[in-house]
Order: C-alpha cells, then structure tokens, then sequence
C-alpha cells in the first residue's frame, strides 16, 4: 500500500520535491480550492475512502480548519450524511438551506442546527470512486435556491478532474491512500491581500533601481511605465520626509547595517509605508559596487484602524478560522482580565475558564458555519456580564465585547443569544457534546432501530463504530448462562482469533479484561500495550497498540461486551470516552432486543418448516415445483403456503397468503393448508372448497385475512377448474410459449363474510403448458402497480428457457431471491402437463 500522507517526506526541509504524498496533497488542495471559487462557497472540502472502504476520511479543507470539523473528519461510507451519500450514489446531494437539510437529513440537522447549505458530489475516474468533495454556504432567512445549475456544474467538473489526477497517480502507484492517521491538508480560502510588500534591489552609485510590480503599484506607477531610476520612485515620497530618507541611505550604505524607516507616500491618497532594506555582505575576495535590497510594506489603513481601536474602551479581538486570537486590544484585556500575551494564539475558551462551557464554543461554530453574525451574554465572576458578538468572514472572525448596560434576564444562561438580535442556531444545555457527538448517537441509534437480528445488530456496530473512532478491529460478545461468547468480529486476522479464543466460554471473573469491564460496569479504556502488561501481566498481547472494552448493560444485567483495538496508540480523550459509553448502552439495548427476537425466530422459522411441505408428491401425468422465499425483514417468516394433493379425480394446486409476517400469521396458514387439504381429498367441489375454508376462518377469528387459489387439475380431460379468493390470476404458458394472464372471476378475500360465494371457472390446460400460481410477494414492487409486476412475471415466464420445471421455477425468483429488501414473503407453484404418449392416448380412447 502507499504510504500515507502522515509518513515524513525524504525531501529535505525547505525542498520543493515530488512524492506521493505531496503530489496527492497539491491535488487535493488544488481541488478544494477551484471548488469554493467556482461555487461562491466559503468553505470546501475533500474526503477520500480509506484502504478498507469502510470510511471517508478528510484529506483536504479550505476556509474551515478541520478542528472546527470535530467528529466529521471520519465519516462511515454506509452513513445517511451527504457526502457518504453523494459517494455510495454517485449522485449530486444539493441542500439549499437548513430547512432542506431538515427534511432530507433531520438528524444531521439536529446536530448542527445551523444556517447554512451544501452541495456533495463523487470524486470518481472510470468505474473507480475515489472519495466526495463538499462545499458550504451561508443560507440566511429566505435561503433561496442554493447554487445554480452552472455551479453545480462547476462543482463537478472539479471533482472531476480531481479524480482524473487521483487515477493518474494511482495508475503509476503514487497515490498515498488515506487512513485513520491521516491529518487533513488546510489552506484558508482566497481573498484580496490587506498588506501589500514590494521588493527592490538599488543601486546605490549609479541609481539603478529594478523593482517588482507590487513597488511599482505601492508608489502608483504603472510597471509598465517605471524607467527603472531611483529617482522616479523618490519623486513619490512626500517632500517632508525625502531629506531623512536620503541621509538614512547614505548612513547605511556608508556603514554596511540595515535601513527602517516610515515614510508617506503622495498620489492615489497619502498613505503611510514602511520601508526595510540592508546592505548585502561583499565577499572578501572582491569588492563590489554598493546597494540596498530590501522591501516596502503597505498596510494601507491598518496600522491607523488598529491605533484606534487600541484607544478604545470596548474589547475587540480576532479570531482565525480554527478559533485562535490573532488580535486583542487593550480595553479586552481589561474587560476579561486577562493578559493580551496569555490570548493570543489560543483559544478563548481554553483561556478563560467561565467561557469554557460548550455552549460557547457552539456560538463560534454557528457563526463561523452559517457565515451569519452571532451575538450572545457571558458572566464573567463574580458578577458582571457582558456582550460578545462575532461577525464571521472567509479569513477569520472578529468579535466586540462589551458591558451589559440594560438588565439581564433571570433565566440567561450560557451562550444565551442576545435580545433581538438573530442567533444562527439554538445553543445546547451546559455541558453539551462537542460537533460530530451528537450526531454520532443519533445515527448509530437510528441504524439499530432497523436492525432487527443479532447477526444485523453485528453489522450495525461494525459498520458504524469503526470509521467513526478511527479503530482498526471489533468483537462483540454476548453473555450466555454466565459465559462470553463471541458473536461477531471484524478485522481480526487468523492468528490473532487465538487471543479472543481465550475468552469464548471463560466465566465472568476479574482478572480478564472484558470481564473487568462488565463487573465494574464501566468501560475500560487501555491507551498503550505498556498499559495492558501493566494491568494484565502474562495475558498474551495481540498486535494492537490500544483497546476500548465497552461493557453492554441493559435491564441492569450484563448482555456482553464490545471490544475495540487500534493498531496503533490512541489517547481516548473526555469526549470520545463519554461518546463510547454512551454509544455502549445504545449496542447493549439493540442486542438484548435482537437476540429475544432471535429466540421467538427460532421457535417460529420451526413452526413454519413443520407446516410447509418438504417434498411434493409424484404425479403420472403432471409435473409440479413448488418454491417458498421468505421475507428478508421482520419476523423473516410468513403466512405464504403452496401444496399439491392428490384427489380421486385428479391433483389439487393451491397457493394462499395469510396477512401478517410473524407466528400468528404462520399458526393460521397452517390451519388454512390443513383444512384445504381435507376438504379437498373429502371429494368437495372446488368451490365448496374454499366457501368452507372461508368459514372455518371465520369461526377460528383469528383477526386476519387471507387469500387464495385453488386449481383443481384432470389431465386426462385437459381441464382446470380454478377458485380465486381475492387472489392474484394464474399464469398459463401453452406449449407454443404463448402466455396470457388468466382474467377468471373472484371471490372476495376469505375471513370477510360467511355469504361469500367462490365462481369456479375451467381453463383448458394443454399438453406441455406450464401453469403458475403464486403470491403477491413476487409481483408487487413499492409505488409500482401491482399489474405491471404481473405482466413483467408473465413475460418472464413467457420468455425463459430452462431445461426442467426445477430450473424454471428458480429462475423466476432469480432477482427477488438476491434482493435485499424484499418486504414479503413469496410462494411459486408451477404445473406442467406431461405430453400424452400416442399407446396412452390409444388406452384413454379404449376406456371412453
């Protein structure tokens, strides 16, 4: 594998040299840069799959630092978040506002409840998906409509041609692959320089001057025109400063030490500069003629705006985009009592111990978000309170703080918004999570909700937990009688099995790990192997570096524990431990409700293979095959039957469908086949058949309804006399392969009324023609009718070749037996008339 971006270059500090992994960086950064240009975003970013394709991690940003990011620089590839959506899809996600966002994706809403949109798209090259790139807007009230058409356009063209370069450095195996360990590359976004610098190199005996076009345009001439004399660029220079000017010059060229000077440039404005320049040491060997290089620094109005601002008494400061002051006056030391030099480069709220509530935090992550200014209340102990109030921009924020003048509200607490002012979100409670926590609970609670088995319940955890912590292996344990037993895991190689081998069947007892976690029922958290020894001397060391043993407690009983490893060394800091303990009771819920549904399963998938037939009965003249798919959600049961029996005149096909997919629906269907069957071997005609069936359901009053159809077939005469209780027609192909939907009469769905009267009808049932009756199962399709699922399953029928009726019947469940979300449970029953032998015909003429 290539290395990743984290490992040290070979290239010496200072070099610009091409490796892999700079060559990936230049590309990413590249890309996410064009991608806020040609979107007006103020913020983009590149996510790439890891090696294991089980996780986007963050490989690039620009204009939002990835600690603003929190929990989001890993992202599950099967999360229901736009860029794991965009990437799995292929397609474009485009929210125009936080209210879109709210529909589409509520529970990303709920965790960051901000002002804002964002468009997703795959970074794909040919059939090889690379990863998503992201971009983010400010979307205020009204929001609009997001990007343009062109935009998104724009947008995809980057992602493009980013992954063209991806597939270009992989095809020539330079592509460093992201990973756990990988620190994402971070540029701010683009904007018009507020300080100018222009370079000069002077020749000091004949005034020869050569100059870049920044000094050109410092001192208002255009490049083109500057004739490259000293003397040009001096007749700029305001007539009260060119006498000091001069004599400095002179001073340190005769001198050999470094010129600083402030000057006032004339034209275009009177503007301040500053003007830094030095002698270059002569080699000893030669004597050279003489020259000052240096640089000019135009800070326009700067240097004004900030000796004003520092005259004030109101506190003003700025913040980078990942939160750091940059800049704080004097009237902000005294309002928060704090020295300018202990601010600057941190963060206000790891300075200040009354700002280190959470909610705080989450006013600069709404306004640097949503692009919106924020404004909010802050105590200061013991007693007065102030006003912050942040207005964000692509290169940072700056903020005002002042006294609260008016009164304060009784119940204003942490980050309260200020009154009539427009916050760009609502602030969360005293000790709220951190950006990415919430809505990791909120999206592995959400997937255990749908898992229904303890094998899903598995996968679940696997597929969530994992990318979401950067660990590398997973094993979930349940307790049985008192016993671990491992019930799942994910990234364990053979030979390290034998560590977690020395678990299965071990008693819960102290001195194991796992066991420890679930007896304290605290989670135990093992930072490095020296750790482990130190807690667990002689207990064989697998290859991981770190572990998370997650006790799974619910109902105040232990239901088993769930082990996480990291190759490597992991500091697990305060969030992530309250975020593993809290995702630890969701898992243990989730497992204790799935395997109570394992064990009703059980019982019921018993009860359903008892009453279904295990072998059809040999007919002379017909060939039968009979299939049964359960469904692959819910009770993975249901009330779907099929049966042939032998009468005295012939064979009776049935297929019926109780409603209902759990025991009581298969409790029913076996009464239904059970009374069928003696009805019909009682000599009953066939729609006597179903009226007393329709009764007998009646008087069982079970709550359920349940359809029906009924064929009673004679070979010798070639006829089929068909019932239909609310149920879907029959298929006939004859032997020609034409096939036609049999449109009979129908009686209504049994359990509805004791009056129901069932009309037979005879359907002429040739030599070599198929018959195929079946469920609703394998013909409706969600928001499709369900007759255009009967005219497809016709024309497959109409269409397949197959060399037995076994074969043929497989093949017509061929793509719901693979679909993964097939909701109902399918019966098929398929007749084949044998061709009549010319002695059979001649022994059937001698019998008439």
């Amino acid at each position: 594998m290539p290395p990743s971006s984290t490992e040290p270059s070979t290239q010496p500090f200072g070099t610009l040299g091409s490796d892999p992994a700079s060559e990936r960086d230049d590309a990413l950064v590249g890309a996410a840069v064009r991608a806020v240009e040609a979107t007006g975003a103020h913020a983009g970013s590149v996510f790439l799959v890891s090696p294991d394709r089980r996780s986007l991690v963050l490989s690039a940003v620009c204009g939002t630092p990835p600690s603003l990011l929190g929990g989001w620089q890993r992202i599950p590839v099967s999360s229901d978040i736009p860029v794991a959506v965009a990437y799995r899809t292929g397609r474009t996600v485009h929210l125009a506002g936080a209210d879109e966002t709210m529909r589409r994706f509520p529970q990303l809403a709920m965790a960051l409840p901000y002002a804002f949109g964002s468009a997703s798209v795959q970074v794909k090259a040919g059939d090889v998906a690379f990863g998503a790139m992201a971009v983010v807007w400010a979307a205020g009230p009204g929001e609009g409509e997001g990007l343009s058409k062109a935009q998104r356009r724009r947008l995809r063209a980057t992602a493009d041609r980013l992954g063209a370069s991806l597939a270009e450095l992989d095809a020539r195996g330079a592509l460093a692959w992201s990973d756990a360990r990988t620190v994402p590359v971070s540029v701010p976004a683009r904007s018009a320089p507020a300080v100018r610098v222009g370079l000069f190199d002077w020749d000091l005996d004949t005034g020869a001057l050569v100059a870049d076009d920044a000094l050109c345009a410092i001192f208002g001439i255009a490049p083109g025109e500057f004739d490259g004399r000293a003397a040009t660029l001096a007749a700029r220079i305001d007539d009260a400063d060119l006498p000091g000017f001069r004599s400095a010059t002179r001073t340190a060229a005769a001198e050999g030490h470094d010129l600083a000077l402030a000057l006032h440039i004339r034209g275009g404005g009177h503007r301040a500069v500053e003007l830094w320049g030095r002698v270059p040491q002569a080699p000893d060997d030669r004597r050279t003629r003489p020259h000052l290089v240096g640089a000019v620094l135009d800070s326009g109005t700067g240097m004004a705006a900030v000796e004003a601002i520092e005259r004030l008494a109101d506190g003003f400061f700025a913040l980078a985009p990942d939160g750091r002051v940059t800049y704080a006056n004097h009237g902000l030391e005294r309002l928060l009592r704090v020295r300018r030099d202990d601010l600057l480069g941190r963060r206000p709220w790891d300075v200040l111990p009354w700002l280190a509530d959470p909610a705080y935090e989450d006013r600069y992550r709404a306004a640097m978000i949503s692009q919106q200014p924020v404004s909010f209340l802050a105590r200061r102990p013991p007693d007065p309170w102030l006003v912050f109030s942040l207005h964000p921009g692509a290169q940072g924020m700056t903020g005002w703080v002042a006294r609260v003048r008016g009164p304060v509200p009784a119940d204003a607490g942490p980050g309260a918004p200020v009154a009539d002012e427009v916050a760009a979100g609502p602030s969360p409670p005293p000790g709220a999570p951190r950006l990415g926590t919430l809505y990791r609970v909120l999206q592995l609670g959400s997937a255990l909700t749908e898992a229904v088995t303890a094998h899903e319940v598995c996968e679940v955890v696997a597929e969530q937990l994992l990318p979401a912590v950067g660990g590398q292996r997973l094993a979930l344990y349940v307790v049985t009688e008192g016993r671990l037993h491992l019930l799942s895991q994910r990234g364990y190689h053979q030979d390290v099995l034998d560590v977690l081998d020395r678990f299965e069947g071990a008693p819960l007892r102290a001195g194991l790990p796992v066991s420890d976690a679930l007896l304290s029922g605290a989670p135990l958290f093992i930072e490095s192997r020296q750790a482990f020894a130190r807690a667990y001397p002689g207990f064989p060391l697998s290859d991981s570096g770190s572990w998370a043993y997650l006790p799974l407690i619910a109902s105040n009983r232990p239901v088993g524990a769930c082990v996480l490893a990291f190759d490597e060394a992991h500091r697990f800091r305060d969030d992530e431990r309250d975020l593993l303990t809290a995702l630890g009771g969701l898992i243990a819920h989730a497992l204790e409700r799935a395997r109570l549904y394992d064990a009703e399963f059980a019982v019921a998938h018993g009860l359903q293979d008892a009453l279904l037939p295990h072998r059809l009965p040999a007919l002379p003249d017909v060939r039968v095959a009979g299939r049964y798919l359960p469904g692959t959600r819910g009770m993975d049961i249901g009330g779907d039957w099929y049966d042939v029996i032998p009468t005295r005149d012939g064979v009776a096909l049935v297929v019926g469908d109780v409603e209902g997919h759990n025991v009581a629906a298969a409790a029913v269907m076996g009464q239904l086949r059970s009374a069928v069957r003696a009805f019909a071997t009682a000599g009953h005609r066939p729609g006597d058949v179903i009226a007393s069936t329709n009764r007998l359901l009646l008087d069982l009053d079970p709550g359920l309804l349940a359809s029906c159809c009924y064929v009673r077939l004679t070979p010798e005469s070639g006829i089929a006399r068909v019932v239909l209780a609310g149920h879907c027609p029959p298929l006939l192909r004859r032997a020609d392969g034409d096939t036609t939907v049999l449109d009979l009469p129908r009686g209504p769905l049994l359990g509805v009324t004791d009056t129901a009267a069932y009309p037979e009808s005879d359907v002429h049932f040739p030599p070599g023609a198929i018959l195929a009756l079946y469920t609703d199962g394998l013909v409706e399709r969600r928001g499709a009718d369900i007759t255009t699922g009967i005219d497809r399953l016709r024309a497959a029928l109409a269409h397949v070749h197959a060399a037995s009726l076994e074969d043929l019947a497989d093949r017509l469940l061929l793509e719901a037996r693979h679909s993964p979300k097939r909701m109902d449970d399918i019966a098929l029953l398929l007749s084949q008339s044998a061709p009549v032998h010319p002695r059979q015909a001649a022994a059937r003429q001698g019998r008439a």
